[in-house]
């Protein structure tokens, strides 16, 4: 099934259920909130599925992006999305493996915006987001986002070195914003 991003732009997805693009109305919602802040950022898109994340910042004038995502065809499919998106003064990179053993390999860069989805179920939520903080990959002024069940927000642990700073809820679909602790980060007028 094809799937459309900004610039009415076409995407590869993966048959079945073994990846789940977030959905056009969160998708829109995100680069609404962040808007005026994706041209020549720095993106992180962790558990990138197919890429539309990433293909969406690229579009959108993003500077870099680097997808980290375990299943091989998944990967194989982003690769093709942001290959086809991605203009000649942008890089991307994809990261095949284990989320939790590729991140630390990030230590040293920082990213201006970093989007977290991973299966609903997974465990992943809390230890993602500790290594995250830990080896501050966040930039100072930056912001993660966290996909999750809208009913199930309030499990997410806080995490020592990121402060919740807005939580959103899009039918079955929630987002949490994450600033870095240690800086003030700029308010949203939109959360």
């Amino acid at each position: 099934m094809p799937l459309r991003i900004y610039g009415n732009r076409q995407l590869k997805t993966l048959p079945g259920q073994a990846t789940r693009p977030t959905t056009g109305r969160v998708r829109e919602a995100l680069f609404n909130i962040w808007r005026g802040s994706i041209m020549g950022c720095d993106w992180l898109d962790l558990c990138a599925g197919n890429g539309v994340m990433g293909a969406e910042a690229l579009c959108r004038g993003a500077q870099s992006v680097i997808g980290i995502e375990q299943a091989e065809r998944a990967c194989r499919t982003l690769h093709q999305n942001w290959q086809q998106v991605a203009q000649p003064e942008q890089s991307f990179k994809v990261m095949r493996g284990d989320i939790l053993k590729l991140l630390p390999k990030l230590s040293g860069q920082q990213f201006h915006r970093i989007y977290f989805d991973p299966p609903y179920q997974s465990g992943l939520y809390e230890p993602v987001m500790a290594t995250i903080a830990h080896h501050q990959l966040l930039a100072p002024q930056g912001e993660l986002a966290v996909e999750h069940a809208a009913d199930s927000s309030a499990a997410i642990a806080p995490v020592s070195g990121l402060t919740l700073r807005a939580q959103k809820k899009y039918g079955r679909t929630g987002l949490s914003f994450y600033t870095p602790t240690s800086e003030s980060a700029i308010a949203h007028p939109e959360l």
